[in-house]
């Protein structure tokens, strides 16, 4: 119980009966999932429960054009770096503002590569979270990025920054914000988990939180259901382990 309790507040309520039952059995210390969920409620402890997922829409009503969408009917990717994904929320202040975080995420290990906050939502937001997804990763020619059909993705800037590194853009069918559901359900996880502690007056609070919950938390320590419960950091490390990178 009082490992239990150690994992339970170490992730900041993050965890339920299963993600704590994986990280027991990583420690050498294993308890099923029944038992821990037994366990937690004698304690009165309670993970925090993610809403139900909502798509939120974007403006796509300009003149830039759109791509077509690339990812409809491929498989999903089996190595680093041959499609990414992109898409910007807006996280409220306490003051009767926003911030903007704009996301770059690898399909395949879930991995944030890129991330960008501001306080407008302009072309630089998005371009800097792309620049430092680049400078990082060093993708191949023929990566798939795919956005949605916002104006931001859709800019001169935008698609000469991609089409200088052999990057294909990609983006989501009109009025279909489902397809770019991987990038909005990291949104829905990041809002919710942060939100019990949301004390936010400026952009530069949430920047904080956002850098310690991104390269802090979850890049390497939260363990994700598609990758096999491995943080995204330890499945790329595995990935790598077995000669399946890019």
């Amino acid at each position: 119980m009082p490992l239990i309790r150690h994992i339970f507040w170490h992730h900041k309520r993050r965890y339920g009966a299963r993600r704590i039952a994986i990280e027991l059995q990583a420690q050498g210390r294993p308890c099923g999932v029944d038992r821990v969920a037994k366990l937690l409620k004698t304690q009165g402890l309670q993970a925090i429960q993610p809403q139900s997922y909502k798509p939120r829409t974007t403006d796509s009503h300009h003149a830039l054009g759109y791509s077509p969408n690339l990812l409809q009917r491929s498989p999903p990717p089996a190595q680093l770096n041959r499609v990414w994904v992109a898409d910007i929320t807006y996280i409220p202040l306490k003051e009767s503002a926003f911030a903007y975080l704009a996301l770059v995420l690898d399909l395949c290990s879930r991995r944030v590569v890129g991330w960008s906050l501001a306080e407008q939502m302009t072309d630089s937001l998005v371009l800097d979270a792309l620049a430092h997804a680049i400078r990082d990763r060093q993708p191949a020619s023929g990566l798939v990025h795919h956005s949605d059909r916002g104006i931001h993705y859709a800019c001169a800037d935008y698609r000469a920054l991609l089409a200088s590194h052999g990057i294909r853009p990609s983006m989501s069918r009109k009025g279909n914000c489902w397809d770019n559901a991987v990038a909005e359900s990291f949104f829905s996880s990041f809002a919710f988990e942060l939100e019990f502690e949301a004390n936010w007056y400026d952009v530069h609070d949430v920047e904080r939180a956002a850098g310690e919950y991104i390269e802090g938390f979850y890049n390497p320590q939260r363990r994700h259901s598609h990758n096999r419960y491995l943080s995204p950091i330890d499945f790329e490390h595995q990935f790598v382990q077995q000669g399946n990178a890019a």
